[in-house]
């Protein structure tokens, strides 16, 4: 038996260990390597993401800026230019937690205050 593990979010809490917990990627990048750019417009990510809930996802992370080999860095400014559209159109929509795949340490407050349900994937 694997030893249990709470992850404590503002308005809920997960159970890590008994299952293994099913991470939905949702990349709002023009150039990303898993999708194409698929994602890219608020309107499909929105879908998406609703899709990958009812698929049994436990979290949402969504990535705005390509990692892929070679791709050009983008600003803080750009990166939150991507996801604010998308984290306003789940802010009540989805009952899982959404993460924010990003590299940036500073942030201005602004996707916090848009979506009350994101959180960061706590450390190992």
């Amino acid at each position: 038996m694997r030893k249990l593990f709470y992850w404590k979010l503002k308005a809920r809490e997960i159970k890590l260990g008994e299952r293994t917990a099913i991470l939905g990627v949702l990349n709002v990048t023009p150039d990303s390597f898993s999708d194409g750019g698929k994602y890219q417009d608020p309107d499909r990510a929105f879908a998406r993401a609703l899709q990958m809930e009812e698929q049994g996802a436990d979290i949402i992370d969504i990535g705005a800026e390509s990692t892929r080999p070679e791709s050009a860095r983008i600003s803080a400014a750009e990166e939150l230019r991507r996801l604010i559209p998308v984290l306003k159109r789940l802010r009540d929509a989805l009952t899982i937690p959404i993460s924010v795949d990003t590299y940036k340490g500073r942030w201005p407050s602004a996707p916090w205050s848009t979506a009350p349900r994101l959180s960061t994937i706590p450390p190992a």
